[in-house]
């Protein structure tokens, strides 16, 4: 390969580098740290402070149109959205864009109370989106989130129909700790703790900031997926009774007062939906069979497609053999009434069946993200025992923010300290090394920052060992070269010489420490998983900087530089 294409591959792996490293260099360095509160914030906390920044602004609009001034410069992109609407509408644009021109757009205060609340929202959402693309500190280094899950082992022996035993709840509890574990590799939430907590519990701590509301979808809700009837006759009596009674249907805790109102084989439930800002909104009732038609349990696939008509995502789900006998008897014997998808005892979707089905089915009218999560969770297999969430709470980080700095110095000292040895050593030879250690760095927290992997002190001290590593191939090349040079050969023949014998020997010595990560990395967990990662990837990149970097730049000036000499170390002439 000519220099010139080195060069220019060289340059295309940096600037993708750079591309991969951004979302972690803006949300580290370049965000307000109040900004970075906002969208750490639960969605819930985002959609009140969202409604609230509304209100005031749309107050400031209306104040500055009543005194015929200019739109507010803190409230100034209202004047974008407002030039969009009237283009789409054709109107006549006003001579100048001041506030009273721009509420006159508006149909009424609703509409600009609307704008105005999404442009909050998706700032905001823009941030937590840009969180999710930068490297994620573990919980030794940012905190995160730690929860108890209590497992109901009693609704466990109902669905069995006998008394467990301690080998049954031993087990029940295994299972549901394998299946959190997937989930959450699943998910790509990295080196959590999930560890089984006295008979019943497990904790779980969950590093870094992640979203409450997407913990929830994970792991703290039950995961229990069922297909019901929905009983149409028993709804209409519920929902005359509710309307002439709303104040008194229903007690403190949600359960009717006359439970009489519909049939005993019957339970009302709320239909639910997602909102703008992926809350579960409530929509209305409906009253389903308590009779399960067919449990989550017996699906065995499941994946989220696009809708050939309107392009909307669908979950496309796979039944079990016995699964596919109880939905065909279940909805060739209610053909024209409606099917419930109820999740975690809320509603979700309702279907009129219009055919019988055996084997595979779907579920709509998901978002795409509550899509993913569906999906997930279904694959990952419906937990054996429910689990109840009896205690959540933000933890802090168990080392500080003095760690932090004690690993940064720990690098930037470990670097430096290679680098020194390098001049001193080596000679100009060493700028070479000194070069392609930098560029490896850079290449390693890039990669890192691609796959959203968790930085931690493992991780951090899986690095520190790379730079030392990578000393080994630059020291071998460079003793080679010295090798050729004590026998009066020229630069070129003594740089090519050096590369290429010392090719093998590299490579020998970064694959089995390759290999050793993988191991590491396929058989270890938590921390050691973090070290292992950040070790694999710090071989491949010392490797491409040692070989390809550095002889691209004795090759460049050798060539175009025309350099006669090797400047390679105490007591070697060229």
């Amino acid at each position: 390969m000519s220099k010139r294409y080195r060069f220019t591959l060289i340059l295309v792996i940096v600037a993708v580098c750079a591309v991969f490293l951004y979302p972690t260099v803006k949300w580290y360095f370049l965000t307000p740290r109040q900004d970075k509160q906002l969208a750490l914030g639960s969605r819930e906390q985002i959609k009140n402070l969202a409604s609230r920044a509304a209100i005031d602004d749309l107050q400031n609009l209306i104040k500055a149109a009543q005194q015929n001034a200019v739109v507010p410069d803190n409230i100034s992109y209202i004047i974008k959205e407002a030039k969009r609407i009237n283009k789409i509408e054709k109107g006549p644009s006003p001579a100048q864009w001041d506030a009273q021109a721009v509420l006159s757009i508006f149909t009424d205060r609703k509409e600009v109370l609307q704008a105005i609340e999404n442009y909050h929202r998706d700032k905001i959402f823009a941030l937590k989106n840009l969180q999710k693309s930068a490297v994620q500190l573990g919980l030794d280094l940012s905190g995160g989130l730690s929860i108890v899950l209590q497992a109901d082992l009693k609704s466990y022996e109902e669905k069995l129909g006998r008394t467990m035993n301690d080998d049954d709840r031993s087990t029940a509890m295994a299972q549901a700790l394998e299946v959190l574990n997937g989930r959450i590799d699943r998910f790509g939430l990295t080196e959590p703790v999930i560890r089984r907590q006295g008979a019943d519990q497990i904790y779980v701590e969950i590093p870094g900031t992640a979203d409450p509301e997407r913990i929830n979808d994970i792991i703290m809700g039950k995961g229990s997926l069922a297909f019901q009837i929905v009983d149409n006759d028993a709804y209409s009596t519920f929902i005359n009774h509710y309307n002439s009674n709303p104040d008194t249907t229903f007690d403190k805790e949600g359960n009717l007062t006359d439970p009489s109102i519909i049939p005993g084989d019957c339970v009302v439930r709320g239909v639910y939906k997602k909102d703008r800002y992926g809350l579960d909104e409530f929509t209305g009732w409906t009253v389903i069979k308590k009779e399960i038609g067919l449990d989550g349990n017996h699906i065995k696939a499941a994946n989220v497609e696009r809708d050939n008509i309107d392009g909307r995502p669908e979950v496309n789900f796979q039944l079990d053999s016995e699964g596919g006998e109880i939905f065909y008897k279940l909805t060739s014997s209610n053909i024209g009434q409606q099917l419930a998808t109820v999740l975690d005892n809320k509603v979700r979707s309702q279907a009129t069946i219009q055919s019988a089905i055996r084997d595979s089915g779907r579920l709509t009218g998901f978002s795409a993200e509550e899509s993913a999560n569906i999906a997930m969770i279904l694959r990952s297999a419906a937990l054996p025992v429910e689990l109840e969430v009896i205690n959540q709470q933000s933890i802090g980080a168990a080392l500080g923010a003095d760690t932090i700095m004690r690993g940064l110095y720990a690098l930037i000292g470990g670097l430096g300290a290679v680098l020194v040895f390098l001049l001193v050593f080596y000679h100009l030879s060493g700028i070479n090394a000194v070069v392609a250690q930098i560029l490896n760095i850079y290449i390693m927290f890039s990669i890192l920052s691609a796959f959203n992997f968790t930085l931690t002190l493992p991780s951090i001290a899986g690095f520190i060992l790379t730079i030392g590593m990578a000393v080994d191939a630059n020291v071998i090349i460079f003793e080679r070269m010295k090798e050729e040079l004590r026998l009066k050969k020229g630069r070129k023949a003594s740089v090519d010489a050096g590369f290429d014998k010392a090719f093998w020997a590299i490579m020998d010595s970064n694959i089995t420490t390759f290999i050793a990560a993988l191991f590491l990395s396929q058989l270890g967990s938590g921390p050691i998983q973090g070290f292992a990662v950040s070790l694999a990837i710090g071989v491949f990149s010392s490797v491409f900087t040692a070989l390809f970097v550095s002889r691209l730049m004795f090759d460049f000036d050798t060539d175009v530089l025309h350099a006669k000499r090797v400047s390679i170390g105490w007591g070697v002439k060229s």
